[in-house]
């Protein structure tokens, strides 16, 4: 991209975020995707507003569409990794754990604790909607090859984990959709390594884990000390 191209793209970039409609749809994919439904319940919108809006993001390369893991009938909205790297989070929030959960608590779940609780104060752990009989050996092999302290656990049924006043963050869109979006928690769709289950995609599983967990965990602070 030369001067006049990266001018032409950040001048794109300033005039979709200088709507106040579009800064809080911004606002609400901070911390990870949501459905155009969910989008729109999260902010009031009608849905040809929201639709207009989106469209203007996504041209700017600020919002991309993912397709759902689960069900395939299901489009996710989320930032386009880097396209706002300045964006921080002016939203902070207090929670005694993170939960993290996907579907099998196999791999993303299992990682995605352990990174968290390599640089949080906040204590993390994970769980599955149906949980596989062992954490799986990509998984185990990806966070040797990263330097993650993955002490694998025997995966758990998230029901039999979840605490009311803990942050839930489903890593897993199936995981999503069987739990439902609720306040309070967050929607990280990274795609399923176990899916191709070769190096490139735990590899990758691990950097998209790695940039959402560098960016939400300074916004989440400890509240009353609970064990995990």
């Amino acid at each position: 991209m030369n001067d006049d191209e990266d001018l032409a793209h950040r001048a794109a970039m300033h005039h979709a975020l200088g709507d106040p409609s579009r800064l809080a749809v911004v606002d609400a994919l901070a911390f990870g995707e949501a459905s155009p439904v969910e989008l729109q319940s999260l902010l009031a919108m009608p849905s040809n507003l929201l639709a207009h809006h989106v469209q203007v993001l996504v041209r700017a390369g600020i919002v991309r569409r993912t397709r759902s893991e689960g069900d395939r009938r299901r489009t996710y909205l989320g930032l386009t990794p880097g396209a706002l790297d300045a964006l921080v989070a002016t939203v902070g929030r207090s929670a005694p754990r993170v939960v993290f959960v996907c579907t099998q608590n196999s791999a993303r779940s299992q990682l995605a604790a352990a990174m968290w609780n390599a640089g949080s104060p906040v204590p993390a752990t994970s769980a599955g909607t149906r949980p596989a009989p062992r954490v799986h050996p990509g998984a185990l092999a990806a966070a040797r090859r990263h330097g993650v302290a993955l002490t694998p656990t025997a995966p758990r049924r998230a029901a039999d984990v979840l605490r009311p006043d803990d942050l839930v963050i489903t890593v897993c869109d199936q995981a999503h959709e069987e739990l439902g979006a609720a306040p309070g928690t967050a929607h990280w769709s990274v795609a399923d390594p176990a899916r191709d289950g070769d190096v490139p995609a735990f590899d990758a599983a691990v950097t998209d884990l790695a940039g959402r967990i560098s960016r939400l965990a300074p916004t989440v602070h400890p509240t009353a000390e609970r064990s995990a």
